[in-house]
């Protein structure tokens, strides 16, 4: 679950699944369970992986401070983190192998669940997950070091290579902390923003938004901006071991426009339906219908509607973005905890979109289960299901907690 983690913090978007299942398939494991396992292990992680994409929608969805929302969500996706090892363990080996291997599922879990909670709520909680991946390294190498049922097979390992394979992950965590946590970096490149005052509008129903700035954009200091540093960095070190050949540049412009043309698109189109949808009042209707009909009942409910979310665009981040404001204007109308359901909402979508059909096919098709998508996603319903159960009885018991 540790190398599952390790990809979500920086990758995610199904990278995990793509990478960790062809590693199963050659370790033995059968296609099926290559694929459900990665699946499964990463999911708890995605909220503050992809250096924090999914955590910032939220953020952007609701106006909320990251101070407000951080904890609850970092509370309920590491207590899932628990449930996610056993899981796991048992998708493997069945319930033989989650009585075997209790013992340190639990002592990674707890470590990775506290680690998140830390950089999440204390540190810089884009590197949330990342960090909590290498926390679950360290603790679980000796582990399973312990629990090994062979010997390795001795071949030298090349430390160049490594050397050079880490580098990027290695610049990106140093670029990052550098721009998080040195102010004068920080400050000098939030200098240049970008800010659009909007008119008041109305609809033909009433329904009014006063006239306002949106939020500041940094031009120098966005995430996005500091993933291009460090991609500018890495290029620099891999063309420096002669692993890029001239107009590699091109190439490597040209397909990443082809890979992120299509999220993007989908991101783009979510966002606008949700803003439409706030600014002429539809999210306030839903709102209300919801706290009509649900009422106090609905911390049970918020999470599935995160689930839905995530399982309907097959992103965490299109879920929050699409469904933040509703949970957010419902739990003003029902008087709870705002915190909690904007943790229970994200929590739900993040556990949920392991199951995506986006992300089952690009997992299938790597580990040779191309056309059995079916049977890949009833695995993971019943898996992801008892998890956004748990995430419901959190919340319901947090909102009891809050008052």
């Amino acid at each position: 679950m540790d190398f599952r983690l390790l990809f979500t913090g920086v990758g995610g978007f199904g990278v995990p699944v793509a990478v960790i299942a062809p590693i199963l398939v050659g370790l033995g494991f059968t296609p099926l369970a290559a694929v459900v396992i990665p699946s499964l292990g990463h999911g708890w992680a995605v909220t503050f992986g992809s250096m924090g994409s999914s955590f910032n929608a939220l953020l952007a969805a609701t106006g909320q401070p990251e101070e407000l929302l951080a904890p609850p969500a970092a509370i309920f996706l590491g207590v899932a983190c628990l449930a996610v090892g056993l899981e796991v363990a048992h998708a493997a080996g069945g319930w033989d192998a989650v009585r075997r291997l209790l013992v340190p599922i639990l002592i990674i879990g707890v470590v990775m669940a506290v680690v998140q909670f830390l950089v999440a709520t204390a540190g810089p909680w884009n590197l949330g997950a990342f960090t909590a991946g290498l926390a679950g390294l360290v603790v679980g190498f000796p582990l399973a070091y312990r629990h090994r049922n062979q010997e390795a097979n001795g071949d030298p390992l090349d430390a160049r290579a490594l050397l050079v394979a880490v580098s990027g992950y290695v610049l990106l965590i140093a670029v990052t902390l550098v721009v998080q946590l040195i102010p004068e970096v920080k400050n000098f490149l939030n200098q240049v923003v970008i800010q659009v005052n909007f008119p008041e509008v109305s609809t033909s129903l009433g329904y009014m938004t006063e006239a306002g700035p949106g939020r500041k954009l940094s031009v120098f200091g966005h995430t996005g901006v500091v993933l291009l540093y460090s991609s500018i960095l890495a290029y620099i070190v891999y063309r420096w071991a002669g692993l890029y050949k001239p107009g590699a540049v091109g190439r490597i412009v040209v397909g990443t426009v082809q890979r992120v043309m299509s999220s993007s698109v989908s991101i783009a189109s979510m966002v606008g339906m949700a803003v439409i949808m706030e600014e002429a009042g539809m999210t306030e209707a839903l709102a209300r219908g919801l706290a009509e009909s649900v009422g106090a009942l609905f911390p049970l409910v918020a999470p599935w509607i995160g689930a839905l979310g995530a399982f309907m665009t097959g992103s965490n981040t299109n879920s929050n973005v699409v469904f933040g404001a509703l949970q957010l204007r419902t739990a003003e109308l029902l008087g709870f905890s705002i915190a909690v359901i904007l943790g229970a909402q994200t929590a739900g979508a993040a556990l949920a979109s392991v199951m995506a059909p986006t992300k089952v096919v690009v997992g299938a098709s790597t580990a040779g289960m191309a056309g059995k998508e079916g049977d890949v996603m009833r695995k993971l319903l019943v898996y992801a299901g008892l998890l956004v159960i748990l995430v419901s009885l959190m919340a319901f018991m947090g909102i009891w907690i809050a008052e």
